[in-house]
């Protein structure tokens, strides 16, 4: 009789225990990620100063190296001094100007003259006809200098644009770190010589990582962007540790289960990708597995 009521006893625990493993299975399972962000050089040259490590944490904005801007730097002073030079041009373009502008005052005052001669009969016909020749000529003459004043102009102008254009290389040649982050992977080694595009380092930010998990159909109408689900990653071989986070996207479209989900009945239905921000607390990796679990179960 004794034997009979261990074993009923033994029996409700392990019934009590298998309900208990059930309600607490998790909904869904998947890995983290985190938003990884690729620094490329953005000029050609060698590569000076870079500081850049694996797993050395960055600031944003921060400068960690530069590639060698010494062409450029030469190119600029060439432009600078063609520019000078196309300056002191329209500079002496404008002395001429201002001479046959005093000019044209002295004929308009000698024409003055000769018209009240012309009134005493003291001047000839032909004396103003010489006087308007010698006007139309400066007028003329002043109208040649102003264009070729204005088209040095643009000259000067296109070389300022070409400084301008130097500079702005000569910034991009500065490596800046764009996000606050951790580097994941270096690409590239000091004094390697580089080229536009070439990728540099790879970094993340891993204070805050997305659970990428899958919802069957089913599961789906339990859920919304908003909600707070529990998250859960192992801690060792029994136990996980848990934490909370928040349901960010959900797929529109379903697709087949990735393969590294659970038993093959499984990676043949199709599900819905779902992403869930979490904050880290140091323990949780790129591509470490993790699963939620409702709260509303």
């Amino acid at each position: 009789m004794k034997n009979h009521f261990i074993g009923l006893l033994s029996g409700v625990l392990i019934l009590g225990t298998s309900c208990q493993n059930s309600q607490d299975k998790p909904d869904a399972y998947g890995s983290f990620e985190a938003t990884e962000v690729t620094v490329s050089a953005q000029a050609n040259g060698k590569i000076m100063g870079f500081i850049v490590e694996e797993g050395q944490p960055l600031d944003s904005n921060q400068l960690v190296g530069f590639v060698d801007t010494t062409d450029l730097y030469l190119k600029k002073l060439q432009v600078a001094s063609q520019k000078s030079a196309t300056a002191s041009r329209k500079e002496d373009l404008a002395a001429q100007i201002a001479v046959q502008e005093q000019n044209r005052e002295n004929i308009l005052i000698e024409k003055a003259r000769i018209i009240n001669l012309l009134k005493d009969g003291a001047a000839t016909q032909k004396q103003m006809d010489d006087i308007n020749s010698s006007l139309n000529l400066i007028g003329k003459q002043i109208a040649s200098i102003k264009t070729q004043f204005q088209g040095i102009g643009d000259q000067v102008a296109s070389t300022g644009q070409q400084i301008a254009q130097i500079n702005e290389s000569i910034k991009n040649a500065y490596i800046v770190n764009p996000v606050k982050g951790t580097v994941l992977t270096k690409y590239a080694e000091n004094n390697e010589v580089t080229v536009f595009g070439k990728p540099l380092y790879k970094i993340a930010d891993l204070r805050e990582m997305q659970l990428r998990v899958y919802v069957t159909g089913a599961q789906l109408p339990q859920i919304k962007i908003g909600d707070t689900v529990e998250v859960r990653y192992d801690k060792d071989a029994t136990t996980n540790h848990k934490t909370t986070g928040i349901v960010i996207w959900i797929s529109q479209t379903a697709e087949f289960t990735p393969k590294t989900i659970q038993t093959k009945e499984e990676r043949v239905n199709l599900v819905y990708a779902m992403k869930v921000r979490v904050t880290n607390d140091g323990n949780m990796k790129i591509g470490m597995p993790g699963e939620i679990k409702f709260f509303n179960h």
